[in-house]
């Protein structure tokens, strides 16, 4: 199972970057973790929210591996707990699938993209910035990879 997490999003600072990697170290190599920033589209005039919501859509699916499960972050998801996540990640590498993260642009994620998606996860009823996403999502990675494993970080 490789996991993705792929975000409509530009270069962030440093202390996104460092938060990042402090936690993709310690994530299973099995897991081929990577984050991959896509490109967010360019706000000219003219261009509504549905027509870069949709060019950002058409990069995410691009960037995701071909058969993945696609987990769409977004408000409107289900609000999974540390431990549901690593449930649902064990079941996700038990079925040999990849799985890719989604995370929208400043205008969120394309509507038809979030009904493709095979699930939505909400990971707070508040707005978070993109880097915080980041980090706190691979945070929760490396949290269920010690549930999975039977370790004591998730207390």
């Amino acid at each position: 199972m490789k996991v993705r997490l792929l975000t409509v999003s530009h270069k962030q600072p440093s202390w996104v970057q460092q938060g990042c990697a402090e936690y993709e170290k310690r994530l299973p190599r099995e897991w081929g973790f990577q984050l991959v920033e896509v490109k967010p589209e360019a706000r000219t005039s003219g261009a509504t929210t549905a027509k870069v919501q949709a060019a950002e859509a058409a990069r995410l699916l691009a960037a995701a591996p071909k058969g993945a499960w696609l987990v769409a972050l977004d408000e409107r998801g289900e609000p999974w707990s540390s431990p549901q996540l690593a449930e649902r990640i064990g079941r996700w590498q038990q079925q040999g699938r990849d799985v890719a993260l989604l995370v929208g642009g400043a205008d969120g994620l394309d509507p038809a993209l979030r009904d493709r998606a095979d699930q939505r996860l909400c990971l707070s009823a508040m707005t978070l910035p993109h880097g915080l996403v980041r980090v706190f999502v691979i945070e929760q990675l490396y949290r269920a990879a010690t549930l999975l494993q039977g370790r004591a970080y998730h207390k």
